[in-house]
């Protein structure tokens, strides 16, 4: 059963996950940073849905496992669209967004086709060994992309403070997550106990690390090369 402690990660991410919105509303970055601004609303929709589910159907329910890893999946594609609209800030100099638009859909593509042929050969195990499968590579798929996009920051020598904070705070959130599932897959035993709290902190990390960037980071704000080199070590 779900403790006071549980709650209180919802309650605060959900509450995290508006604010990240209002904020970027306040500075007038709501558009420039549409996807994530996207992304932080379904979040914050989905975070509510599963507490609707919890106290409706209870924690052990089809209904609520159904909901819990199919949101997981979808939020994981327009994650994907957040990356992607970070790789075209990054590169918008370069006049390369067609390639990026070209990427993206070839990425979107992919993913369905992908999972659609997983789906077809285990659709009596949508919601067992199935969707942990699909979770833990969509989220491998993300610590590549997180990885790629700061290598291109260090290579094209970004310097707006802000773009390198938020990718930032995604290369911490894929690490954790993909490094779970290993520990999961590895040790077993650890689940129960220690590895538990582990997913809801780290989504708790992310919205709390792209608020703190809205807040304090102004979108003029530049970081010395040099800076940068360091925190890279």
């Amino acid at each position: 059963m779900l403790g006071p402690l549980d709650y209180s990660l919802w309650c605060v991410g959900f509450l995290v996950e508006i604010y990240v919105v209002v904020c970027s509303i306040y500075r007038k970055d709501f558009i420039r940073y549409f996807p994530l601004n996207f992304y932080m609303l379904c979040d914050a929709l989905v975070t509510f849905g599963l507490y609707y589910c919890l106290h409706r159907f209870g924690f052990n329910s089809t209904a609520y496992v159904y909901f819990y890893y199919y949101t997981d999946s979808l939020l994981m594609i327009l994650m994907f669209w957040v990356i992607i609209s970070l790789y075209r800030q990054i590169f918008e100099e370069m006049g390369v967004s067609t390639y990026i638009r070209g990427a993206a859909v070839l990425l979107i593509v992919a993913t369905a086709l992908f999972s659609y042929s997983l789906v077809h050969e285990n659709r009596n195990h949508l919601t067992s060994r199935f969707v942990v499968e699909l979770g833990q590579n969509f989220y491998f798929v993300g610590v590549v992309l997180t990885y790629l996009l700061w290598g291109a920051i260090l290579k094209l020598r970004e310097t707006r403070t802000r773009l390198i904070q938020l990718v930032l705070a995604l290369g911490v959130y894929f690490s954790a997550t993909a490094g779970t599932y290993a520990l999961r897959n590895l040790f077993p035993g650890l689940q129960p106990n220690v590895l538990r709290w582990v997913p809801p902190a780290v989504g708790l990390w992310l919205p709390m690390a792209w608020a703190y960037t809205f807040t304090q980071v102004p979108e003029d704000a530049r970081l010395m090369p040099a800076r940068l080199m360091v925190k890279a070590r």
